[in-house]
């Protein structure tokens, strides 16, 4: 059953994600707007905003949900020679603006981009906020590589990267992963099923179970890193 949101009211109550469309799998609502209080409300309950420039806000709960425990991490062998090289330096926080354009550019295997300037400036008074974080990946002082996320509770929801150099994504991806265990994080959301993720040690686990570790997790509040921690 698909449920219409009032764009008036940001702090309008969601659906339970358990009344999802099957197809397409994890629509749930459609319209209301991208206020903070609501974006913060709907990641809460598993719930998020995917939607093109030509689409009202769609709201998404998909059943499998994919997802990444951290000691589940994979990290190839070329990938810890890459990481011991220090090819890349990697950072938070110190270019959101950057990290989250980056990610909105066109892809050649991709059509468009889902990340709308809507969007794009939701995320950056999240970041203002404190929820929203960027990881950043440098060479010789140029931004390479990076992605971005919301952290509440001790879980991470990874939305986006992106590479201009080859494996600078993966090295931000794994240092983020490594510095979340080091603060208390349990989990890092990666909403939807990528080859990219699953060779890194994400997998696919039901809604239902997801939605249980977001509770509880969402009990157990942590800081997010400022430090950075690749090993």
């Amino acid at each position: 059953m698909l449920f219409l949101l009032d764009g008036t009211s940001p702090l309008e109550p969601f659906p339970d994600p358990e009344k999802a469309e099957i197809n397409p799998d994890g629509l749930l609502a459609v319209g209301g707007d991208l206020a903070p209080e609501r974006i913060v409300q709907a990641y809460r309950q598993g719930i998020f905003p995917w939607y093109d420039e030509s689409q009202p806000i769609l709201w998404w709960s998909p059943d499998p949900r994919m997802v990444l425990f951290p000691d589940e991490l994979h990290v190839s062998r070329s990938m810890r020679k890459l990481l011991r090289r220090k090819k890349f330096s990697v950072t938070f926080d110190q270019a959101f603006g950057q990290v989250i354009r980056a990610c909105a550019e066109p892809r050649s295997h991709e059509p468009g981009t889902w990340l709308t300037q809507e969007m794009i400036l939701a995320w950056e008074a999240l970041h203002e906020q404190g929820i929203a974080h960027s990881v950043e990946a440098w060479r010789d002082g140029k931004l390479v590589g990076g992605l971005y996320g919301n952290a509440l509770g001790s879980l991470f929801f990874g939305e986006s990267m992106f590479s201009r150099e080859a494996n600078a994504s993966k090295v931000a991806f794994i240092c983020l992963v490594r510095s979340l265990v080091h603060s208390g994080y349990e989990l890092i959301d990666c909403q939807v099923y990528t080859e990219h993720l699953a060779s890194l040690g994400a997998r696919m686990i039901p809604r239902k179970q997801f939605l249980a570790r977001l509770k509880k997790s969402l009990r157990i509040p942590v800081s997010f890193p400022r430090e950075v921690s690749c090993a």
